[in-house]
């Protein structure tokens, strides 16, 4: 594998939060970070896509886009895919799977197209092929085909499982949210670690939030604890990819990270994904109900919330209504000073809290379900 050459690194963002993931390629110096639908580019080699997967919290995956051509049917695809160097970045003992989606070509039969660059890494190279994703710990790399106004392009997907198994939270509350979107949600909100704001979450379910901000403020890498595809392609350099997880200092916040809930287990559940993530030391999880909720000593920082909501977790909206109403009053009466970012599905729940959010808010998919992130200036 030639780490020198550059190649585009496509860097998967949740639909929506492009922009963000974006500002967050730059702040890690990134080249030419570009939000783009679905994404953001950068250019780089490989050391920069092995980086992109241990530093970047908010991507979901990187891929490699290490190959593209026009094919107009698939006797040209057929003998264009043979053209790819695919021992420059695959090795002949490990298992290939090849994925292919169509979009606006001739070529539009995605199975007929993935069996002829199947074939092609087959006859080539000699790499065994895999029809199903290889399952969690077991060899196996995956290609990605995309078919899109005749043009292929050729990516190699370098992290495997999705970025948010950070291999940290073994206990998992319902319904949770995510630790890339959380990251996003808390950039989105303006928190990137650097300033000492707190963090406070008043529903923290399994500690998501006030975790994720005690990584970021630590400097704490979010791959650091797990695997990636990568380390099964050709070329791959331990003595390398070593380096750069040694690289950088863990900082001591300054500041605090508070979660609170009135479930007891969700209570045990943040502790222990805290102490695996090696943050309990700055995060304080405690039981109790919302309107116990009283605002930490120091300056100011950020509320962010996840609250139930109905198509979430089943309940009826209607008998939210008054949770909603006391987080708000409790926020309004307590926390004055302190910006608030509540996420829900339904804009009659975010108005229930009578907090004053701007226009718009940031609206993406989560788990199937369209939430809106609400935020608010400094409270008065």
């Amino acid at each position: 594998m030639n780490t020198d050459s550059d190649f585009e690194i496509f860097m998967v963002a949740t639909p929506g939060l492009e922009s963000v993931l974006c500002a967050e390629a730059q702040a890690r110096g990134f080249t030419n970070p570009t939000p783009v639908k679905g994404g953001v580019t950068v250019a780089g080699g490989w050391p920069e896509v092995w980086r992109a997967n241990l530093e970047m919290r908010g991507a979901t995956r990187i891929l490699a886009r290490v190959a593209s051509f026009r094919a107009f049917h698939l006797a040209q695809l057929d003998k264009r895919a043979r053209r790819v160097p695919w021992a420059d970045f695959l090795r002949a003992d490990v298992p290939v799977r090849v994925e292919v989606s169509c979009k606006g070509s001739r070529i539009y039969h995605a199975g007929a197209a993935a069996q002829r660059i199947q074939r092609a890494i087959a006859e080539e190279l000699g790499a065994p092929i895999i029809r199903e994703a290889p399952e969690a710990g077991e060899p196996g790399v995956s290609i990605k085909a995309r078919i899109d106004d005749d043009l292929c392009t050729i990516s190699v997907d370098s992290s495997g499982e999705s970025l948010h198994k950070r291999n940290h939270k073994e206990a998992v509350h319902k319904a949770p949210m995510r630790e890339t979107l959380a990251s996003l949600f808390l950039r989105h909100c303006g928190y990137d670690g650097r300033e000492p704001v707190p963090v406070v979450d008043p529903m923290c379910g399994s500690g998501t939030f006030p975790i994720e901000a005690a990584e970021i403020a630590a400097g704490l890498k979010p791959g650091r604890s797990r695997s990636f595809a990568f380390e099964q392609l050709a070329g791959f350099d331990p003595a390398v990819w070593q380096g750069l997880r040694a690289a950088g200092t863990v900082t001591e916040p300054a500041v605090r990270f508070y979660g609170s809930d009135r479930d007891a287990g969700a209570i045990a559940m943040s502790r222990a994904n805290a102490e695996r993530a090696g943050v309990s030391v700055w995060t304080d999880f405690r039981q109790h109900s919302v309107s116990d909720l009283v605002a930490p000593e120091g300056p100011p920082g950020l509320v962010i919330v996840n609250p139930p909501y109905g198509a979430r977790l089943g309940t009826d909206r209607k008998a939210l209504v008054p949770l909603y109403h006391a987080l708000g009053q409790t926020l309004k009466q307590g926390f004055a000073g302190w910006r608030v970012a509540v996420i829900t599905n339904e804009p009659s729940l975010a108005q229930a809290t009578e907090l004053p959010f701007g226009e718009g808010g940031v609206s993406v998919s989560n788990g199937g379900l369209r939430v809106t992130l609400h935020l608010t200036g400094a409270l008065g």
